[in-house]
């Protein structure tokens, strides 16, 4: 099967993937963040206005990268924002970011975990996780944290695309084949994307940062939890949050009614966008 999978990748060309533009000289990560920050909040935007949730208020982004989005949100008139990441790696470059566009008094890069965060209880007006509930390794531990660090009447606007999104796999810097995690094993899936990767600049990197290695030695794709609606929901229902907000953005307009289907909605919904109050 892997060589199959191989053959058939050839014939889908990548979706645009910040890694693949770094490494062409186009935009850094970070940039790339930026660029598409309004994009992260759209879905919001039918719900709250930016002002709502940004203006003079103390934020919380968790998941930031580089901080291209965080910086922008920055951007939109907090009073502070803080971007919580896991890899210190990104911390240089976020810091210049926000130095490139005068917000460095604004933001603070933060090493640290979701699930066991480094500030006070009620820090925050607002939490934002953008594509963030799909890789934590423990989410119902970090929507407890976000419950804990957000001030009374705070909200967490939280919004990921389900596993089984065409690209649920997050491996399309170099594989473009949509729903490829239904075609084929995970096994199949690592020997692939190892091949796919191994001689590019920061090849190595994109796998120590996808893959790592169980108790009985065998690889699994660490990155990503499989979060599904269903797990989702079922999160959500036993926190203490009140769903301010819940829609599921189907893929394309044309799957509107069978995306609202529960076995295939799975498959045919882009995005869970919800708005949570304390």
């Amino acid at each position: 099967m892997y060589k199959v999978c191989m053959a058939i990748n050839k014939l889908f060309k990548l979706p645009v993937h910040p890694f693949n533009l770094h490494n062409e000289g186009k935009k850094t990560y970070a940039q790339w963040q930026y660029e598409k920050g309004i994009d992260t909040i759209k879905f919001y935007l039918k719900h709250n206005t930016a002002d709502e949730m940004f203006k003079d208020k103390v934020v919380l982004d968790i998941g930031c990268g580089a901080g291209g989005k965080t910086v922008y949100y920055a951007s939109l008139g907090v009073k502070k924002i803080r971007g919580l990441e896991i890899l210190e790696k990104y911390r240089e470059e976020a810091e210049n970011l926000a130095k490139a566009h005068n917000l460095a008094d604004k933001f603070e890069f933060v090493r640290g975990d979701a699930a066991d965060m480094p500030f006070e209880d009620e820090t925050f007006d607002t939490i934002i996780m953008n594509d963030a509930m799909e890789h934590v390794d423990k989410p119902e531990k970090v929507i407890e944290e976000c419950y804990r660090v957000l001030k009374k009447d705070g909200r967490l606007y939280l919004n990921f695309p389900p596993y089984n999104h065409p690209y649920g796999a997050h491996l399309s810097d170099a594989v473009g084949i949509p729903w490829v995690h239904v075609f084929f094993s995970e096994k199949t899936l690592i020997k692939a994307y190892k091949e796919l990767v191994k001689d590019l600049p920061d090849g190595q990197d994109r796998i120590d940062f996808r893959i790592s290695k169980k108790e009985d030695g065998s690889e699994y794709f660490s990155y990503i939890n499989k979060m599904s609606i269903k797990r989702a929901n079922k999160i959500l229902q036993n926190s203490k949050f009140h769903l301010e907000y819940y829609k599921e953005e189907p893929l394309r307009s044309f799957f509107k009614y069978p995306a609202k289907l529960p076995f295939l909605k799975e498959f045919l919904v882009k995005m869970v966008v919800c708005v949570l109050k304390k």
